[in-house]
């Protein structure tokens, strides 16, 4: 598969701003925050999740909690994807009554939000889970929706978004682009 002719839809300052909002979202939800932690979704949610912390830090002047989850073994589609790497969940809090805001970049199926619910709650009983993603593309497959949206961005089904981050990419960004398979 190929990524072919992309269009960056959201720049580097724009991401910036757009975390800026979110992170004001979560605290004004949340009546700041106490008893709040981000989990970030491996790999890009993860690093989104330390921004937004950071981010709630500034403005509340309070440490966030923040652990990253790998949700591999939770997807229901495990068996459809060639082999996937599984990586590490670190949570190094008790989940147990807190507000939890599982963080992703892309919303589409749902199907990795539904993982990551199921995957949090081995970890005790939060009093709530809320969701952030950057990206909201739409095309859901199961009831989930998001907390936080950093932008809708409808799509085709053709169609792909794809984040970058500086922390893993090198740069901030979101293009929108077609896949292609090659022959």
């Amino acid at each position: 598969m190929t990524f072919v002719d992309r269009t960056e839809i959201i720049d580097e300052g724009d991401v910036s701003r757009i975390l800026r909002r979110m992170s004001h979202e979560i605290i004004e939800r949340n009546k700041g925050a106490k008893e709040l932690a981000l989990v970030g979704i491996r790999t890009r949610g993860i690093h989104l999740a330390e921004r937004i912390a950071k981010n709630i830090e500034g403005i509340e002047g309070k440490k966030v909690e923040v652990g990253s989850l790998d949700i591999t073994m939770y997807r229901d589609d495990i068996g459809t994807h060639p082999r996937a790497k599984v990586g590490p969940t670190e949570i190094p809090f008790d989940v147990t009554d807190k507000n939890i805001v599982i963080v992703d970049d892309v919303l589409y199926t749902g199907r990795s939000s539904r993982a990551a619910l199921d995957a949090i709650m081995d970890y005790g009983r939060p009093r709530t889970i809320q969701l952030a993603v950057l990206i909201d593309r739409g095309h859901r497959e199961l009831p989930i929706r998001a907390d936080y949206v950093g932008k809708n961005i409808p799509t085709s089904g053709n169609e792909m978004v794809k984040v970058s981050l500086v922390e893993v990419d090198g740069r901030d960004g979101v293009l929108i682009g077609e896949e292609i398979e090659h022959e």
